[in-house]
C-alpha cells in the first residue's frame, strides 16, 4: 500500500516519527508542500526551508527514493497527490507550533486516504511533564527541574524506504514565492546559511567537541562566533531533532565536556515555550496575563519603522537589527536588548516586534518567538518584570567591550554593514550615523511612569 509522508518542518530522515511509521506500511512518497501563504508571512523561514531541500532530496535518493515538492494550499495539495498516486494513507507531524491542522483530515478523507498525525520529536510529549497537582508548569525553573528528571526517549534511526511503482509529478525544489518575498535579501541571507541535515549533524558534533565550562559566559558575547552551537535554524526547520541533540550532549557530558548543563537548560526553555503555546495557541496575539492587554503600548509607528530598519541611533540595537535583516539571525543577548528597547524605550506593542521577527528570522519558531517577546514585555508567564529596563549602552559596554560586534554591522566598510546595505530594500534610508530616537534615561522614565499608571 503506497503511503505519503509529508515532511512538515521535519526536513531530515533521522528521528522522524512520521517517516518511521510510514515506512512500516509500504512504499513511501516523501512530500514537501511549499505554501505561498507561509512564504508571504515568514519569508526568511521559508527561504531556510527551501535551502534544506536539496540535501534532503540527495539523502532520499541514496535510499532509492526521492523528494516530491508541490506548491499550494496544503489541504488541496494533499488531496491532489493522493489522487495522483492512489495513496491510502498520509503520515505527517502535528502542525503546532508552526501551523494548525484545520481542514487537513477532511481533505485527505475526501480524497480516499487516512491522515495520521505524529508528535514532533521534541524532548517529551506535550502535557506529559506536570506539577505535583497534575497541571502544566507556568514557571520555568521547576519545569526545568522536572524535565531534567524525566527520561528522554532515544531518537529513532533512519528507516529503510521502498519506492512506489510510479512517482507523482514534482514542482521542483525552488520556492519562488519565498524568493520574491525576500527580494534583494535572498542572496545575502543565503551566504549566512549552512543548510541540510548532514551539515546540521556536523555542526552539532563540532560544537560538542569544543564546548567547555565557559559556555554560559561566552554565549552572551555576540562577537564570539563559535561560542554557541549555531543550530537554532536547523532545529526550527527540523534538520536535527531536539532528542538527538539532547542525547549527544549527554554523551559529551559523560565524557567530561563542560557547559553541557547550560546547553540542556536552553533546550528546556524551547520545550517550555512549546508547552505554553500548546496550552494557549493564540499566545502570539494575546497577553498571557490578560490585564496587560490594556497596557498603554503604542501600535505600529514611525519609530518602530526606524527600529526595523536599524536606525534608532542606539548602536547596540541598530547592530542587532542589521544583523537580523542580513543574516536571518540575531544573537540571543542582542535580541533581548533590541526587544526591550522597542517595548520599553519606544513604548511600542510587543506584537509589532514579534511580527517583524517572524518575517526576518531563519530560525523562526512561533512558540519561542511569542514566549520570548512576552518575557521581555513583562506580560507573559515567568516574565522579566516590566520595570527591569535594559540600558543598551550599558549592555554594550558589558558584552561588546571592544566594539567588535557593533563595528561589524555599523562600520560602512565592514563586511556585515555591506551585507546589510545589499539586502535592504531600496526604499529604506541607510543612515550610517542616525540621531538617537529617544534619550535613554528619559525613555526609561517614560516606561516606568506608564507602568506606575498601569498598576494604579
Amino acid at each position: 500500500m503506497t503511503v505519503i509522508c509529508w515532511f512538515r518542518r521535519v526536513l531530515r530522515l533521522d528521528d522522524h516519527p512520521a517517516l518511521a511509521a510510514a515506512a512500516q506500511e509500504g512504499p513511501v512518497i516523501p512530500l514537501v508542500i511549499l505554501d505561498p501563504a507561509e512564504a508571504r508571512a515568514h519569508p526568511a523561514s521559508a527561504q531556510r526551508q527551501a535551502m534544506a531541500l536539496p540535501d534532503l532530496d540527495a539523502a532520499l535518493r541514496r535510499q532509492g527514493s526521492r523528494l516530491i515538492v508541490r506548491r499550494g494550499d496544503p489541504a488541496a495539495v494533499l488531496a491532489q497527490v493522493i489522487r495522483d498516486s492512489d495513496a491510502r494513507a498520509v503520515h505527517a507531524t502535528e502542525g503546532l507550533p508552526f501551523a494548525r491542522n484545520d481542514g487537513l483530515g477532511a481533505a485527505v478523507e475526501r480524497a480516499g486516504a487516512r491522515l495520521h498525525l505524529h508528535p514532533l520529536a521534541d524532548l517529551v510529549p506535550r502535557g506529559s511533564v506536570l506539577t505535583g497537582g497534575g497541571t502544566r508548569f507556568k514557571v520555568f525553573t521547576p519545569f526545568w527541574r522536572a524535565l531534567r528528571r524525566t527520561p528522554i526517549d532515544d531518537p529513532l534511526p533512519v528507516p529503510r524506504l521502498s519506492a512506489p511503482d510510479a512517482w507523482p509529478g514534482c514542482d521542483g525544489l525552488d520556492w519562488p514565492e519565498a524568493r520574491a518575498a525576500m527580494d534583494r535579501g535572498w542572496d545575502v541571507v543565503a551566504r549566512h546559511v549552512q543548510a541540510g541535515e548532514s551539515a546540521a549533524q556536523d555542526r552539532l558534533d563540532a560544537f560538542l567537541d569544543r564546548v567547555d565550562a565557559r559556555y554560559a559566559q561566552r554565549r552572551d558575547v555576540p562577537a564570539e562566533e563559535d561560542a554557541t552551537s549555531g543550530l537554532s535554524d536547523a532545529l526550527a526547520v527540523g534538520e536535527v531533532s531536539a532528542r538527538r541533540l539532547w542525547h549527544k550532549a549527554l554523551n559529551a557530558q559523560a565524557h567530561g565536556r563542560g557547559g553541557i548543563e547550560d546547553l540542556l537548560r536552553e533546550l528546556a526553555w524551547r520545550e517550555f515555550a512549546r508547552e505554553l503555546f500548546d496550552a494557549v495557541p493564540d499566545l502570539n496575539r494575546t497577553c498571557w496575563r490578560p490585564e496587560w492587554n490594556d497596557f498603554s503600548w503604542r501600535g505600529d509607528n514611525a519609530q518602530a519603522e526606524a527600529w526595523r530598519q536599524g536606525r534608532t541611533g542606539v548602536p547596540m540595537v541598530d547592530a542587532g537589527m542589521r544583523e537580523l535583516f542580513a543574516t536571518g539571525r540575531m544573537h540571543n543577548r542582542v535580541r533581548m536588548i533590541a526587544a526591550s528597547f522597542l517595548v520599553k524605550h519606544l513604548m511600542t506593542d510587543w506584537r509589532v516586534g514579534l511580527d517583524w521577527f517572524a518575517r526576518c528570522l531563519t530560525d523562526w519558531d512561533a512558540a519561542s518567538n511569542a514566549v520570548n517577546w512576552q518575557w521581555v514585555a513583562g506580560c507573559g508567564p515567568d516574565a522579566s518584570p516590566f520595570f527591569r529596563v535594559f540600558n543598551p549602552d550599558t549592555q554594550a559596554a558589558k558584552f561588546d567591550r571592544q566594539r567588535r560586534y557593533r563595528d561589524a554591522w555599523l562600520d560602512p566598510k565592514a563586511p556585515g554593514a555591506r551585507d546589510f546595505a545589499a539586502a535592504a530594500p531600496r526604499s529604506w534610508v541607510l543612515d550610517p550615523d542616525p540621531a538617537p530616537l529617544v534619550d535613554l534615561d528619559r525613555g526609561r522614565q517614560r516606561a516606568l511612569d506608564a507602568y506606575a499608571a498601569f498598576r494604579r
